[in-house]
């Protein structure tokens, strides 16, 4: 596992082609956000608000010391999800029950940062509440929205984004290459069309062009991907005739929505019937996807109906998927007939990788690199443009929607299947890049009748995502719901019971947890299932910890412990058993049994090649340890927690190891140190629960150890120290305590005698040997990145990224990423 958060989808889109210089619609943003704290980029679909957005944000990005956060709202349909998808993408995780709006104040009261909102026209209302939240109870929070319509605020500026401007056709063009319209469709040309480029010939008539699609970036570069077969003045004429077709012969310049919309459909005119199917059918994807996806929601399982071509060719009738016959025959993809009403034929699995070849060479799909494997994603406006096309076919819709809940399902079900083990980052990775499909699954479950029981067990399903990976306010968001929707006695309710009891993770929470774990182990013990019994009862157990009645606890998890496993038990939960076991002995000083008990567990996690659960095995024999007072045994075991722990992004697991290193070090008489762990662990329990679950037994040693920093330092250098640390964020915290012993910290080369690692911090020498390039690969490691991406990143082919890390290990002496990125977090 690595030593830095997973990489989470709060960032702007990837940009996979060239941006066209907006000079000065970038300067103009950026003085407004510099007066303004609340900017909306308006302007009609595919103008170019999001890469604008990007672009302004990057701009400004070092005004913030606490960062640009990208909130992606084109896939969100339920106006309630808007505050939770911001608090997402600020890296907050609410355990309350506060209204989600009054929770995200508070929580960024004292923050400077910028926040996107991008893609708010469909949710208006719920963007604007989330605005004028943010302007009125913060004072450092500025916020810049895309949308096509304004959000209506009084604090709201306005920056129109317009079109690309177009010179005259028949003026003076000798300067052509300056106008931004036309540079972009040279660049977009001169990719499917090498040599391209814009001479004296053909510049009047790529004026003309740009001219009649007014400048629209989207409808430029959809109309560029005919360069491939057509010349200039050939996409011109057919141009002219599309839209004298479509306003039936009237003269009258058609609005800038009519124009994209002409350009959508021309292009939609150039694909084949499967991929035309497969866009349409794609469209149901609320956010990116590979390619096993697309095969499971727009393939239909219909047999092949368009066997491979004949060697020889019927130079008559043949077309491919490009145009290129009907280039060498004289025919061009403008010339074919319109489809009408004639049934397009199905796609079989094996059809959809050519489908999706040939969208993205269309530009109808943006490939992008994602966790492990190529993603593709539909423009907002294309992917509106696919829906409207599967609407016209009675039936596609809903089983399209219900395809692409089933794969959502399977995903779910795989990644649980996986969870105790090895890969755990990369599962994070995966289902963070799927939240908006996930969401689209989960919401077309809860509204379509029939569907809730499988809303509620997809829900269920990924309880180790939202109770371990910090999405814990949406997990309950979608199982109250889902519980409301399926009252029937089933075994996917006994499950959701217990998993919405176990998200109830503070104070106000803990009464209720208790009500739905008792009411889970009820259905359950009625339905016959021990191991959803047993699901409950780990959280009932957990209830009397968190609510210091550490004699019950034990008795409850001495007795869990004996009969374990049960059959169809979820293995993560019978070591958690064992971790709670050893919590209770360790609180009531029975130190000796609790080592033995971790150590028991921390052998099978390592069996299994988990992570997650032995990071809370760590925890736990770092406290038996410290209770013994013997800190130099009990700090590396911490620090060893505390990585495991950000490379899934467990924040909850991040703030009780924090508060622990807080006591270890105060013991050790690092008091400076020591106050700047507390400021960082004070911020990382305002994003979760600041009373820290209202418990005595996890607090009273944290709080006797802040008493003797204060009196130890004094209250100036404490003060000073403190908030050194709560203006750190959560990988920065976990970076400044792995710094400070990280010498224990970092998996490497061993002494004979089995000491720790050499220090990875100072004097270093295998920092030396890297390569300027070794040590940006190491970075993007560090980062999260997989070789796929890390070669998209530096523009090299994957194998030469796979090389550079092959490299890495060899020379840092390690053996596997997850040491790569927790050296590159220490030495950061």
């Amino acid at each position: 596992m690595g030593g830095s958060a997973p990489r989470r989808v709060h960032q702007p889109p990837v940009e996979t082609t060239s941006f066209v210089d907006r000079r000065d619609e970038l300067a103009e943003g950026r003085r407004l956000l510099a007066t303004a704290r609340l900017v909306t980029l308006t302007g009609p679909g595919g103008v170019g608000k999001t890469r604008l957005a990007g672009r302004i944000a990057a701009r400004v990005e070092r005004a913030f010391p606490d960062g640009v956060r990208f909130a992606h709202l084109a896939g969100l349909q339920d106006p309630e999800l808007v505050p939770l998808a911001a608090a997402d993408a600020l890296g907050l995780h609410d355990h309350s029950e506060q209204p989600p709006l009054d929770t995200l104040v508070e929580q960024l009261r004292d923050r400077r940062l910028l926040l996107v909102l991008d893609n708010c026209e469909h949710l208006l209302s719920a963007c604007a509440e989330l605005a004028a939240a943010l302007l009125h109870g913060t004072t450092g929070v500025r916020v810049l929205a895309t949308s096509r319509h304004r959000l209506a605020l009084t604090e709201e500026h306005l920056l129109d984004v317009r079109p690309l401007p177009v010179p005259d056709p028949d003026s003076d063009l000798s300067a052509a290459a300056t106008y931004p319209a036309l540079a972009l469709f040279a660049d977009r040309a001169a990719a499917v069309a090498p040599g391209f480029e814009l001479t004296p010939d053909n510049r009047a008539a790529v004026a003309r062009l740009c001219r009649r699609l007014d400048g629209l970036p989207l409808a430029i570069e959809l109309a560029a991907v005919r360069m491939r077969v057509l010349g200039v003045d050939q996409l011109v004429a057919r141009l002219d005739d599309r839209y004298r077709l479509l306003t039936t012969g009237s003269p009258a310049v058609l609005p800038r929505h009519q124009t994209l919309r002409a350009a959508v459909d021309w292009s939609h005119e150039l694909c084949t019937e499967a991929e035309q199917l497969v866009w349409a059918r794609a469209s149901v994807f609320a956010g990116s996807f590979d390619l096993e996806a697309a095969e499971a929601v727009c393939a239909d399982g219909a047999p092949n109906r368009n066997p491979a071509p004949d060697p020889t060719p019927d130079p008559d009738t043949d077309t491919d998927p490009d145009g290129r016959a009907a280039e060498r025959h004289g025919k061009a993809e403008g010339d074919r007939e319109p489809e009408g009403d004639r049934e397009p034929e199905g796609v079989h699995p094996q059809d959809v990788l050519e489908a999706v070849a040939g969208l993205v060479d269309k530009s109808v799909l943006c490939r992008e690199g994602g966790p492990g494997t190529a993603r593709y994603r539909l423009l907002d406006t294309l992917r509106h443009y696919g829906l409207d096309k599967l609407r016209q076919r009675p039936g596609e819709e809903s089983a399209a929607r219900r395809r692409q809940r089933d794969w959502a399902q399977e995903v779910a079900a795989e990644c649980e299947r996986r969870w105790f083990g090895p890969g755990q980052r990369e599962i994070v990775a995966r289902l963070r890049a799927d939240q908006d499909n996930l969401r689209a699954a989960l919401e077309f479950s809860l509204t379509v009748p029939g569907e809730a029981r499988a809303g509620l067990g997809l829900a269920g399903t990924l309880w180790f995502y939202w109770h371990a990976c910090g999405a814990p306010r949406e997990g309950r968001y979608w199982l109250d719901r889902a519980l409301d929707a399926h009252p029937e006695p089933t075994r996917e309710r006994a499950r959701a019971l217990w998993v919405a009891g176990l998200l109830a993770g503070c104070p106000e929470d803990l009464t209720r947890g208790r009500h739905r774990a008792e009411d889970a182990r009820a259905l359950a013990r009625r339905l016959g299932d021990p191991a959803e019994v047993a699901h409950a009862e780990y959280l009932l157990g957990l209830m009397a910890l968190f609510g210091d009645d550490l004699p019950a606890a034990l008795e409850h998890y001495e007795a869990a412990v004996a009969r374990n496993p049960v059959d169809g038990q979820l293995p993560s939960l019978a070591v958690l058993d064992q971790v709670e076991l050893a919590a209770s002995l360790a609180f009531l000083g029975h130190t000796d049994r609790a080592v033995q008990v971790c150590e028991d567990a921390h052998r099978l996690c390592e069996e299994h090649g988990e992570e997650w659960v032995r990071s809370y095995v760590l925890r736990v024999l770092a406290l038996a340890y410290a209770e013994r007072k013997e800190w130099d045994r009990a700090e590396p075991h911490a620090c060893d927690a505390l990585r495991r722990k950000l490379a899934v992004h467990d924040v909850i697991g991040i703030g009780l190891t924090l508060d622990l290193l807080v006591v270890i070090t105060a013991a050790r008489g690092a008091h400076e140190r020591a106050a700047v762990l507390l400021g960082g662990a004070d911020r990382v329990w305002a994003g979760i629960d600041g009373n820290r679950f209202g418990s005595a037994t996890y607090n009273s040693a944290r709080k006797e150890s802040e008493t003797r920093v204060r009196a130890a330092v004094g209250p100036g250098l404490f003060d000073r120290a403190y908030r050194r640390g709560g203006g750190l964020g959560l990988t920065a915290i976990v970076s400044y305590a792995l710094q400070e012993t990280g010498r224990a910290v970092v998996p490497g080369p061993r002494r004979a005698d089995g000491g720790p690692a050499p220090d990875p911090v100072r004097g270093d020498p295998r920092l030396a040997s890297l390569t300027r390039r070794e040590r940006e690969v190491a970075e993007l490691v560090a980062d999260g990145l997989a070789n796929q991406q890390i070669a998209d990143r530096l523009v090299i082919a994957r194998r030469t990224a796979e090389g550079h890390v092959e490299r890495i290990l060899g020379k840092l002496g390690f053996s596997n990423r997850s040491q790569i990125a927790a050296w590159v977090s220490a030495r950061r």
